[in-house]
């Protein structure tokens, strides 16, 4: 069984046991966080639940295992003949969520 979900304007498959690397959440750690915006779930027995958007019915569970910040991207500005240049870095801080498990009423 998986299941789409949406969560900082980006959509994820996930599964039972399976870590996610999503946007930061506002949870502690070791906290149980549930994931209400589904989009899509495939059951064991293979049936399709497609969501108009989301399904209201299904519920996923999961635990937060930690927060930290991704590596580092640089941005950097040229502008040739006039002596300038700048670089910046930026690290985005994210949330680990180990799915527990995907209920399906």
């Amino acid at each position: 069984m998986y299941a789409i979900v949406e969560n900082g304007g980006k959509q994820y498959k996930v599964e039972v046991g399976q870590l996610l690397h999503t946007e930061k959440l506002n949870a502690e750690q070791g906290a149980t966080v549930t994931l209400d915006k589904v989009v899509m779930v495939k059951t064991d027995d293979g049936k399709v639940l497609v969501g108009k958007p989301y399904l209201t019915n299904v519920t996923i569970t999961g635990t937060v295992v930690e927060h930290a910040r991704a590596r580092k991207v640089l941005v950097g500005q040229f502008i040739p003949r006039k002596g300038h240049k700048t670089i910046k870095g930026h690290r985005q801080w994210y949330t680990t969520v180990k799915i527990e498990k995907i209920e399906v009423k």
